[in-house]
């Protein structure tokens, strides 16, 4: 069974609906979808009705349905959607309609754009990631060390050298947390050029659930690596963790969780994954 993607919302997309003279195949859809599946910086994607289950879903072939949509996410942290970009999304949607032999009525370009930037604010304003540095005290560490300590607590070797995860639960979520260090020395075979010095630990806050509790888990495996690996936990300017430091930027992070949940884009939500990514 394919992965579910995340669903087109109103939130988030700007949508046009693709009125059908009668059912269409799910081969005729898909033969009708562009090559690429962007609108300049913007996802577009495309859903389709199927007939039997009466639900809005990614166009498979062998299935029937009995309407189209088409949308272009309306912002990412590149930024808002503009006119060109619409304007493309406008010919490309239009495309997929003519093929089908479908009608198609597009929401207005201004307040479409309007609605991006306004949605655009709202997500500079309320985007978050944390970070922090874990520096070593005395010597300093070979890449193996840190992943034979930080594989205890949950992490995984990521795809990029130098990167670990701790991976979500659930396949195709976000990581939960990321680890960092040093590509080159990651990727070096001499022991004297692997020496770190340091390492960054990070959680992208509105893509994971706050069920996780990834803050807490985010401190908690820095100063359990710190424990162990002879290091001290360390702010952006470099000095040492406060305590009253953390106090306050968990509780700034409930204000923002809190914000997410009022705006319907609760954090690690399909909106909030797909709207700061």
């Amino acid at each position: 069974m394919p992965e579910k993607k995340p669903s087109i919302d109103a939130l988030i997309d700007a949508i046009v609906p693709i009125e059908l003279e009668t059912l269409v195949s799910g081969d005729a859809v898909l033969a009708a979808m562009p090559h690429t599946r962007r609108v300049g910086t913007k996802p577009f994607s495309v859903e389709a009705l199927n007939e039997t289950t009466g639900e809005w879903e990614t166009p498979h072939a062998g299935r029937r349905y009995s309407a189209v949509q088409a949308a272009v996410q309306l912002a990412n942290r590149v930024g808002p959607i503009n006119e060109i970009e619409f304007s493309e999304f406008v010919v490309k949607a239009q495309a997929v309609a003519d093929d089908l032999n479908g009608e198609t009525n597009f929401p207005d370009m201004l307040e479409e754009v309007a609605r991006g930037r306004e949605l655009d604010q709202f997500a500079s304003a309320h985007d978050a990631q944390l970070s922090f540095t874990v520096c070593a005290q005395a010597s300093a560490w070979s890449p193996g060390y840190i992943h034979q300590h930080a594989a205890r607590l949950g992490f995984v070797a990521g795809v990029i050298p130098g990167r670990m995860v701790v991976p979500a639960n659930e396949v195709g979520l976000p990581a939960i947390l990321g680890l960092t260090f040093d590509s080159q020395a990651a990727m070096s075979e001499d022991m004297a050029q692997s020496a770190i010095r340091e390492i960054t630990l990070s959680l992208d806050v509105p893509q994971v659930d706050r069920r996780e509790e990834p803050f807490a888990r985010l401190i908690q495996s820095a100063h359990e690596l710190a424990r162990v690996m002879d290091g001290v936990v360390t702010d952006d300017n470099g000095q040492p963790l406060a305590e009253a430091a953390i106090g306050a930027i968990a509780r700034d992070l409930q204000a923002l969780y809190n914000t997410l949940d009022a705006r319907d884009l609760s954090a690690g939500s399909p909106q909030a994954r797909r709207l700061f990514s």
